[in-house]
């Protein structure tokens, strides 16, 4: 069931809605019922809280709007002071106990008020998490909660439990920094007359400074759309996000979803917080060593046919893709990205590294002209040298370009990977890529002659 829980009228944005909706697409992470937006349901929050102070188990707090507590789970100044002076002034309200009459007059009069539930002075809330375990806290522990805002808005822990309720929700599985929130809900389960879900509270997944992660703090890293925007495979994003706080209790690290459907329980949760490492200053790091490793596990070894459409997507979308890649060059096509992906990490990879196998408008890397070109004087003359000789080779195979450019070096007294280098800079503007046999025999005669000829390398 997926529900979009958007009390916060000031967070709660389409935006907002979009990304999770976006998010879960992507991950192919899909819901059997309509979407429930809480916000629709606000008739039906209002409804119980009336009913709770009908039934004499919430009362009418007119305390002034700037003295009171309406937020969702902060509590006002005057309640945390009350509270660490301990359990006496905890429900050290004028309003709890005002008789009903007065509280009704009152409320007819026009004067401001919000709904608060009373909770009791002595006792605990108590139940058995299914990761933490058994969770007990003291009522005198807890404020009289806010359910209703001066201006009718139902708080948060109201809704969910109203929510839960209608919806039958039987398990509630979430962060565990919502263990306080709980104790509160399971308050207005019992006031309702209604047996809580079973919870299970997951550790959190923290940034480097083991704060928690926000979207407002760290950006578009902890947004799952800047990850397919990055070309990221939602698959290898869906098995790190697994990993993050869970075990399967094996050494290996990468699963399919019917894997990870078959192998998950409660049981291999940890209790600890996962920690997100990234740098934000650092664009090598932009985002968790592992989520990039896992990624680039999946970009080289997923069985082809699962990675060509997405390889076709990308190219589609910085309109390298031609048609013939699924006719008369579809073999090409196919091993063309076979042959590239092995030293790739995202998809973004065979549109900017491997773009020179898919297009002749393609950039040369700095560093790997400054590496492989400008150090040896001779390859301006010897690479277009090297491009009349292959111009007259019949047999443009691999094997037999080995032959013909070993040749080559032994005649013009250089090293065959000086040569090689050489050339992959001059074919692909990349330093590293397949073996550069590989590359002559899959770009072919007439391109590789014509780039070993090109000046521009050596003009940027």
């Amino acid at each position: 069931m997926l529900r979009i829980e958007d009390t916060d009228l000031a967070r709660s944005t389409d935006e907002s809605t979009r990304s999770i909706l976006d998010g879960l697409e992507w991950l192919g992470l899909d819901f059997d019922e309509e979407i429930v937006f809480q916000s629709d349901n606000a008739p039906k929050h209002r409804a119980a809280a009336l009913k709770l102070l009908e039934e004499g188990k919430a009362y009418r707090d007119f305390t002034p709007k700037e003295d009171r507590a309406d937020g969702d789970v902060k509590t006002s100044i005057a309640d945390r002071a009350r509270a660490n002076q301990g359990e006496k002034d905890m429900r050290d309200n004028p309003y709890r106990d005002l008789p009903e009459a007065e509280s009704k007059q009152r409320a007819e009069g026009g004067e401001s008020f919000a709904i608060r539930l009373k909770v009791a002075a002595e006792g605990k809330t108590s139940f058995e998490d299914s990761v933490y375990g058994l969770q007990e806290r003291e009522y005198s522990e807890i404020e009289d909660l806010v359910l209703l805002r001066s201006d009718g808005h139902p708080l948060y822990n109201l809704a969910v439990v109203c929510d839960d309720i209608e919806m039958e929700i039987t398990n509630v599985i979430r962060g565990q920094d919502h263990l306080t929130n709980t104790h509160k809900q399971i308050l207005i389960y019992e006031a309702l007359g209604k047996t809580p879900p079973q919870f299970a509270h997951l550790p959190l997944i923290m940034a480097p400074n083991k704060g928690k992660l926000s979207k407002r703090k760290h950006g578009e890293v902890v947004s799952l759309t800047a990850y397919r925007d990055a070309g990221f495979i939602a698959a290898a994003m869906r098995n790190f996000l697994a990993l993050m706080g869970w075990s399967a209790g094996e050494e290996r690290e990468i699963y399919s979803l019917p894997e990870l459907i078959e192998k998950f329980s409660l049981d291999g949760v940890h209790r600890s917080n996962a920690v997100f490492n990234f740098d934000a200053n650092d664009p090598r790091h932009w985002t968790d060593d592992k989520a990039i490793w896992m990624n680039a596990e999946y970009v080289r070894a997923m069985p082809l046919p699962e990675l060509l459409p997405l390889v076709k997507a990308e190219l589609r979308s910085e309109k390298l893709w031609r048609d013939e890649y699924e006719d008369d060059d579809k073999e090409w096509f196919e091993q063309t990205a076979d042959l590239i992906r092995q030293r790739f990490f995202t998809l973004k990879d065979f549109s900017h590294q491997g773009r020179a196998f898919f297009s002749e408008d393609y950039d040369f890397n700095p560093e790997a002209i400054a590496k492989h070109l400008s150090k040896e004087l001779m390859l301006k003359e010897w690479l277009p040298e090297l491009a009349g000789v292959l111009e007259n080779v019949d047999d443009f195979t691999h094997d037999n370009l080995e032959t013909v450019v070993k040749k080559f070096c032994e005649e013009k007294g250089t090293k065959l990977g000086v040569i090689m280098n050489a050339s992959r800079v001059l074919l692909t503007g990349q330093a590293v890529g397949p073996s550069m046999l590989a590359i002559f025999e899959t770009l072919g005669k007439e391109k590789s002659v014509l780039r070993l000829k090109s000046r521009i390398a050596w003009n940027i």
